[in-house]
């Protein structure tokens, strides 16, 4: 047994071997986020960011999937919001929501505004249709992930501020979302929970099998029942300052899952929150605001997007990250200036009960924005990264 595993750890991929080839979709400013279909049916991924679809495979052919200025109290006539500058496309999901075979889009827009969904009309041409399927759509970082567990997914949000998430009528997914709170509305909450609030997340924390809602103060049990608007348990964390998406993933091999974010969107921060056998949780610091707090010497600020996927093909999560590009200008938060540098963190178990995150360059010159997406775009079975940022839209593939 010991001779297999030796070999086995030859033909896995280190992290030096994992590479990436660059191709610049557009220099100009669509959105900070991305999803990535087949919306043509043509047998090739296509990147969708901002009103744009680039097809594939090659992603130099560029369509608009809707007129940007279509409807002005919806995605804004150019890349910024006509009142603050920022993008109405903070992040994008992909997701066949009609049942036609054909994917749609699905669109966060600025927090505090509607969530569209753009129905995908089948290579007829025209305009998409818009359907507003959620009224007020805050956090920074929602999601769109499975909550009840019926297979299908939710609206991950919070909304004048109660958390919880939406539920699809998928019956008429065109049709405004029912939300589920599972925090209660009060004053106190409303000022805690606004519409710009930072950090959100979803996992089975306790492993009963059910998914929990994860905020930067804590963790939300799920009841075994949820026919009922209730609020859920709530246990403390807490877990940073409020960062970007929060994933739910036992790091370190001991049986509990653990909780991955970074620490400050707008700041320095980067780990992972150990779960001890008591529940409690103990901070585990990959990156800070020095290099000295990370040991290859990495630092970087701004931490607002997060995906996890396993880059490396060694049956272990892994996390792609950066640094998001002026996120308040080229003045704001800390180090407006530096690089906007794309990592993704090798995780390496150490077959006790530690775990070591390894910092990899992926580019200098992207960032991230809200979102950073990770899919297979040239059907070679193995995770490529997408980033939209203002920067422009870019597909790094795996060499």
């Amino acid at each position: 047994m010991k001779y297999y595993l030796f070999i086995l750890a030859l033909t896995l991929p280190l992290a030096a071997d994992v590479t990436f080839k660059k191709q610049t979709l557009t220099t100009d400013f669509v959105a900070e986020g991305c999803a990535v279909a087949d919306f043509d049916h043509d047998g090739h991924a296509d990147i969708t960011a901002g009103w744009f679809i680039w097809h594939g495979p090659d992603f130099t052919r560029r369509a608009a999937f809707r007129q940007p200025n279509e409807n002005p109290s919806g995605p804004a006539k150019t890349p910024y919001h006509p009142a603050t500058g920022y993008s109405d496309y903070f992040l994008q999901f992909s997701y066949d929501f009609n049942g036609d075979q054909w994917d749609d889009i699905l669109v966060y827009g600025l927090p505090g505004e509607p969530a569209y969904l753009y129905l995908n009309p089948q290579n007829k041409g025209g305009d998409w249709a818009q359907h507003a399927i959620f009224d007020v759509a805050d956090n920074e970082s929602p999601d769109f992930k499975d909550i009840n567990g019926d297979g299908k997914p939710e609206l991950l949000l919070h909304t004048r501020g109660q958390l919880g998430y939406a539920e699809i009528d998928w019956a008429n997914p065109t049709a405004q979302a029912r939300f589920r709170p599972i925090s209660p509305k009060s004053p106190e909450n409303a000022k805690k929970y606004f519409r710009y609030t930072h950090g959100y997340g979803a996992g089975d924390v306790n492993a009963d099998g059910r998914v929990d809602i994860l905020t930067k103060d804590g963790w939300f049990e799920q009841p075994p029942d949820t026919k009922e608007d209730k609020d859920w348990a709530f246990h403390a964390g807490p877990f940073g300052r409020g960062g970007a998406q929060m994933y739910v993933y036992d790091v370190n091999s001991d049986g509990r899952n653990d909780v991955i974010t970074s620490f400050d969107a707008h700041g320095f921060g980067f780990g992972w929150f150990e779960q001890k056998a008591d529940g409690s949780f103990a901070e585990q610091k990959v990156m800070g605001g020095t290099p000295e707090e990370n040991p290859q010497g990495v630092k970087f600020s701004q931490l607002h997007a997060l995906s996890m996927i396993d880059m490396d093909g060694d049956g272990v999560q892994d996390i792609v990250t950066g640094k998001r590009r002026w996120a308040h200008g080229p003045k704001g938060d800390v180090e407006p200036g530096a690089d906007p540098v794309l990592y993704w963190f090798q995780i390496k178990r150490d077959g006790k009960v530690g775990a070591h995150f390894t910092p990899n360059l992926v580019d200098n010159a992207s960032g991230v924005g809200t979102q950073v997406t990770t899919a297979d775009i040239n059907k070679d079975g193995k995770p490529d990264i997408i980033v939209a940022s203002k920067m422009g839209v870019f597909a790094f593939t795996r060499q």
